[in-house]
């Protein structure tokens, strides 16, 4: 197998995503290792790992939807947000069914403005918020703008409410938790978290974390999808050896996908299918260089056995 693409995990709760990280680094023996998109220690779920040159990607994935399956506890507000956190406050629960708990989310879906978490890693002055958080302190917070497409309530058993949610980059449902608590008059915070997708990567095609820790490195290989998997359902470009050492040098092509616009991100191919890198539509039908990948070579070495 070449050393490069993606292992899509199922993070367990207590491991960090940074531990996730090193992990593979061990079990598969590359340095080139990197996540699209921390999960919380305490949450599970779809971790994907982008390993070798894949790791150009990262910032493409990430920027990709997002799905959770969430169980909230309302009446109870702590300091990280979640079951982890210090108590807050305790609060009695209102009637609440869910009918009134689709009613409260609605606000919430589309385009909104989230405060992040102290117990976040968003900059603040050189320092991540979660290091003030622990050093005692709290500072303002700017409020984000995020994307939610879609909230689905998927059951109501009180003082619990567990939901199904679609949302952008950058969304906390640590801040989405308390927000709805505030607007429910009770409070709330996440009990349980689970990330079940990431752009194209499901949860039911992810690897075990028992199987990471247990499986030979050449089985874990195996498992590895190719780079471009992270960019499944983009528009694609295939161009021929001359267009191909064009691209890789740096210089554009005469060449787009049939209906994109000016400044569309497309996928660049070979003619054989290898993935030579990200393109941008520019005028006059031509694709500019954004990313050029150097993988899946003739030749590369492979991985260890």
């Amino acid at each position: 197998m070449i050393e490069a693409g993606v292992l899509v995990l199922d993070k367990i709760a207590g491991v960090t995503s940074f531990d996730a990280v090193a992990m593979v680094r061990r079990r598969l023996g590359i340095r080139r290792v990197g996540h699209a998109g921390t999960l919380d220690p305490d949450a599970t779920g779809v971790l994907p790992m982008l390993l070798g040159e894949a790791t150009k990607l990262m910032a493409y994935l990430a920027d990709q939807d997002k799905e959770y399956v969430t169980t909230l506890r309302l009446g109870v507000t702590t300091d990280t947000g979640d079951a982890s956190g210090r108590v807050l406050a305790e609060t009695a629960v209102p009637g609440v069914d869910r009918e009134r708990l689709e009613q409260a989310c609605r606000p919430f879906i589309g385009r909104i403005k989230q405060v992040p978490p102290m117990y976040s890693a968003v900059h603040h002055a050189g320092r991540r918020l979660y290091e003030l958080a622990r050093a005692g302190q709290e500072v303002v917070r700017e409020a984000r703008e995020v994307v939610i497409h879609a909230i689905e309530v998927e059951e109501v058993v009180p003082p619990h409410v567990r939901l199904r949610v679609v949302c952008g980059k950058g969304t906390y449902l640590r801040a989405l938790a308390a927000d709805l608590g505030v607007a429910l008059g009770c409070g709330a915070s996440v009990d349980r978290l689970a990330r079940t997708r990431v752009g194209p990567f499901t949860l039911d095609a992810a690897v075990p974390w028992e199987a990471l820790r247990a499986e030979s490195a050449a089985a874990l290989w195996v498992r590895v999808r190719s780079a471009d998997s992270a960019l499944a359902g983009w528009p694609a470009i295939r161009l021929d050896a001359r267009a191909a050492a064009r691209f890789e040098h740096g210089q554009s092509v005469e060449t787009a996908p049939p209906r994109t616009s000016g400044g569309s991100l497309v996928r660049v191919h070979t003619i054989d299918g290898r993935l030579l890198g990200i393109g941008e539509v520019v005028e006059g039908g031509r694709t500019r260089p954004v990313r050029v990948l150097h993988a899946d070579r003739p030749g590369t070495r492979l991985s260890p056995a």
